[in-house]
């Protein structure tokens, strides 16, 4: 699947979801799934140093413009991070 400006979301998800060994079928037969599954600060770490160079690529934005897309994107749809 190409990644536009109206796939990138759900890419990000399911990209986020595989680092933590997660499918988007899982989380739809899981309930509160959200607030359960967790990811590592360095797993975070590595999801937004990838995010961060799609978003930018994908939506042709500023560096700032990005990083505030990628924020929105963790608000509504990231993974929590536990402490390890």
């Amino acid at each position: 699947m190409k990644i536009t400006k109206e796939t990138i979301n759900d890419h990000l998800i399911d990209y986020q979801l595989k680092m933590i060994g997660k499918t988007i079928d899982e989380a739809i037969k899981t309930e509160e799934w959200f607030s359960k599954w967790t990811m590592t600060q360095e797993e975070h770490e590595k999801f937004k140093k990838y995010a961060l160079q799609l978003i930018k690529i994908t939506l042709k934005s500023s560096k700032v413009r990005t990083e505030k897309i990628f924020s929105w994107f963790n608000l509504e749809f990231g993974l929590r991070i536990h402490k390890t």
